[in-house]
């Protein structure tokens, strides 16, 4: 009997096969194929024939009787990205400074859409246990190095963010527009932006902005540690002086982000 269920989402085969590729998350080991078909929307027939296709250029791999994880060519390609690349390679002296100096946890993320996405991070030694990873990301709103984005990002970005809603993730999350609109200003005054216990309880963090060849930044670097014991002032500046060497390098002629 031929199955009646339709596939939901995108109606084209690369579209489908993204939404499948990107159906994965960060703490799977496997994912069976009914959870995938469940978290896409895609028929179990399309999901199947798809899965086996991207298997063949090792985007996915089948591991064990039914379950799937992404492949070594997703990682391949991911380390091909040129912005991700270049920018990681002008920041690794300053973002290995600035672990040197602080011992927190140090992290690089650059905007995409009203979120950020980490593109590197330096675990700290003692500190608190950071939900972020590389490749994954947060909403800008309430982590550091977003909000050192958004205070100098074009207007458009900021309305983009306000417009999808500043929701609470903790008891200190701002959520309310003309809050985050006015602390922003702090933050272009003060060329820093500080997190305490915004995006998650029990940590606090410092962020800088970085800049390439225009005045919109391209990326952030931040400090991340304890809440109760992370003096943010005290670390705005060699968090600051971070972010100006992988500005100035930048701007040198280092490979564009």
């Amino acid at each position: 009997m031929r199955s009646t269920q339709r596939d939901k989402g995108p109606s084209t085969v690369i579209g489908r096969a993204f939404t499948l590729l990107s159906a994965f998350r960060p703490d799977d080991t496997e994912v069976s194929l009914a959870d995938l078909c469940r978290r896409t929307g895609i028929s179990k027939t399309t999901a199947h024939r798809l899965l086996h296709e991207l298997s063949t250029w090792d985007a996915v791999e089948q591991v064990g009787r039914g379950g799937w994880r992404l492949g070594m060519t997703m990682f391949e390609l991911g380390q091909l990205a040129p912005r991700q690349r270049g920018l990681r390679e002008a920041a690794a002296p300053f973002l290995a400074d600035l672990f040197q100096a602080t011992q927190q946890t140090v992290h690089l993320a650059v905007p995409e859409g009203t979120d950020v996405v980490y593109v590197q991070k330096l675990h700290g030694r003692g500190g608190p246990e950071v939900a972020s990873r590389i490749g994954g990301r947060m909403p800008a709103y309430c982590t550091g190095v977003g909000k050192a984005i958004l205070a100098f990002a074009p207007p458009d970005r900021l309305a983009a963010v306000l417009d999808a809603g500043l929701a609470r993730r903790t008891p200190r999350t701002v959520i309310v527009p003309r809050l985050l609109t006015a602390e922003l200003a702090t933050v272009r005054e003060r060329e820093y932006a500080e997190e305490h216990e915004e995006s998650t309880v029990g940590i606090a963090c410092v962020a800088a902005p970085i800049f390439a060849t225009e005045d919109t930044p391209v990326a952030a670097v931040s400090i991340t540690g304890w809440a109760n014991r992370l003096d943010t002032n005290r670390f705005a500046p060699a968090v600051r002086t971070a972010a100006l060497g992988i500005t100035r390098t930048l701007r040198a002629g280092h490979p564009s982000p």
